[in-house]
């Protein structure tokens, strides 16, 4: 069984090359900017993002149209509550007059019985 073998600065060096080369080549391997299937992948994410774009602006109307309508039932349950205090203040008025027309009543039968 032999020993583990200490690479050189030798090894190293030569190694360093071989990765540098290596990326060298892999760098040049990928296709250029004129390249149809970049064209191809740069028009699809343009459409992509014209897709979202619109569906982004449709979502947005509709969130305005329902804020609109939330808006609309805030108001008209405004008017409903409004309309129902002005209706118990005048149910309440109302009571007040016919108790103390009940009142007025028992007061001016007592003051004829005497």
């Amino acid at each position: 069984m032999s020993g583990f073998k200490e690479p050189s600065f030798a090894d190293r060096q030569k190694a360093a090359i071989e990765a540098k080369k290596n990326i060298l080549n892999k760098f040049k391997a990928q296709p250029g900017p004129d390249d149809p299937a970049v064209k191809a992948r740069a028009a699809e994410r343009e459409a992509a993002a014209v897709a979202r774009a619109e569906a982004k602006a449709i979502r947005d109307a509709e969130k305005a149209v329902q804020k609109a309508r939330e808006a609309e039932e805030a108001v008209a349950a405004a008017a409903q509550h409004a309309r129902e205090q002005e209706e118990a203040v005048l149910a309440k008025a109302a009571l007040e007059a016919q108790q103390k027309a009940a009142r007025d009543a028992r007061y001016a039968a007592r003051k004829k019985r005497k």
